[in-house]
């Protein structure tokens, strides 16, 4: 005879954990079980476990927490592009600041004097760039467009998206469409989404040349959704615009400060515009820029940063790894009329970061906002024997880990006190935590 089925066992939730899965205790054991709730009594399947942990899903809602609410998203059970559509908006917020605060706890042995106030904004339609996957599957009776499931390769089988922004969430189904009726339908692995202030850019990722059909199709695509059609054939940087060719640039604005910056639809930018305009804006508040001080700005991209310190007066010296990103910057300077209080050069921060901080003059004020990595190397150099002039770092991070290495290594033996930190929830119903932090000495 068969031995009868154990019962599923069963969970007290007391928080979210940096992917935003609930976390309980049992027997002593950490739970990390999906889709629960803090406060949410569960029961749970464990699917894989470990000697002091284990990663579950959750089977049943036994009492449901009051945060708990309807996803929005009909496709959200099985698409990646979001994991928190069932928290409230504010526990979401909430268990990013606990993640940072943690994070600097317990890997930097810091603790902020004051914790800043989250900066949020658009929670839908908010995802301005966004890499949209493309399969043809004969079984499914055309192509998917979309995200990709949740843990998994496979492309959701999605027909609209409620983050993506610019109507771009509408045109998941008309997108499948005219993709279900190219001649190289099966040779088009990703459509990359760039919504600007005046123009939507899809850009095709092509393993082969588009045939007269295809190009015909395309073209009546674009005039009837009002979108520009650009084209890649290798990596990022031969994207092209294909059509229509005399579409409006590409752009954001930062209407604070009265600029408007250009970039290409494969160039990094800032993914929430709205929250951008508010974390930009905390960035100036905490580092002041004075009319004719230099200020440094690492990292500096096509100049999201350096130009609205430029726009109040200061005199700033923009670093970036990318060649391209240098001379997109220096061209967004020209076109915002900063070319006499900023300049921009090219250096790996990384590798070669010696050479580079040494044609960075005597500055007390600096801006960093490195990638995931962090700035650690950087952080090095930043000592006040090697840079006594130095009295305030902002420090923006989309990594909390890292943020809360870097500040260790400031505050413990660079002689930085860490003044003030907080969140800044760029992506709305996801576990990505941004985050933006204050460093005086003095």
């Amino acid at each position: 005879m068969n031995s009868p089925a154990l019962p599923a066992p069963t969970a007290r939730v007391e928080s979210l954990d940096h992917e935003g899965r609930g976390v309980a205790h049992v027997d002593g054991k950490a739970v990390f079980i999906e889709g629960a709730l803090p406060r949410e009594l569960v029961t749970y399947q464990p699917s894989r476990k470990k000697k002091n942990f284990e990663t579950a899903k959750l089977l049943k809602i036994l009492h449901a927490s009051p945060e708990r609410i309807a996803p929005r998203c009909s496709f959200y059970e099985i698409c990646g592009g979001c994991v928190m559509q069932h928290v409230d908006p504010s526990l979401q917020v909430a268990a990013k600041q606990r993640v940072l605060e943690d994070n600097l706890a317990r890997i930097g042995k810091v603790t902020p004097e004051r914790i800043l106030p989250p900066i949020y904004a658009a929670q839908w339609e908010y995802r301005h760039r966004a890499r949209l996957s493309v399969n043809y599957v004969a079984k499914k009776g055309g192509v998917l467009v979309g995200f990709r499931e949740k843990k998994s390769s496979y492309v959701a089988d999605m027909h609209s998206c409620v983050v993506l922004a610019g109507g771009v969430g509408r045109l998941i189904d008309p997108l499948r469409e005219v993709m279900s009726t190219l001649d190289i339908r099966d040779r088009i692995p990703q459509i990359e989404v760039a919504v600007g202030h005046a123009v939507t850019a899809l850009v095709l990722r092509l393993l082969e040349p588009l045939t007269a059909s295809d190009e015909s199709k395309l073209k009546t695509f674009a005039d009837k959704h009002k979108i520009q059609w650009w084209v890649q054939v290798k990596g990022p940087d031969t994207a092209l615009p294909w059509y229509p060719l005399d579409a409006p640039e590409l752009t954001y604005v930062l209407p604070e400060f009265g600029l408007e910056l250009n970039f290409r639809p494969t160039e990094f930018t800032q993914v929430n515009h709205a929250v951008n305009r508010l974390m930009v804006k905390r960035a100036m508040d905490l580092l002041q820029p004075q009319t004719g001080e230099d200020i440094a700005d690492l990292f500096c991209g096509l100049g999201n940063f350096s130009l609205p310190i430029a726009a109040l007066g200061a005199n700033v010296i923009g670093v970036e790894g990318s060649q391209s990103l240098v001379q997109r910057a220096t061209d967004n300077s020209a076109r915002n009329d900063l070319s006499h209080v900023s300049r921009f050069f090219a250096a790996d921060l990384y590798t070669d970061q010696e050479t580079a901080m040494k044609q960075i003059p005597a500055v007390s004020k600096m801006l960093i906002d490195p990638p995931r990595d962090g700035a650690l190397e950087v952080c090095k150099l930043l000592g006040a024997d090697l840079r006594p002039e130095l009295k305030r770092i902002v420090y923006v991070a989309c990594s909390p880990g890292t943020l809360a290495r870097d500040a260790g290594l400031l505050v413990h033996t660079q002689g930085f006190t860490l003044k003030a930190a907080g969140v800044v929830n760029m992506f709305p119903h996801t576990a990505h935590v941004e985050s933006i932090a204050l460093f005086e000495r003095d």
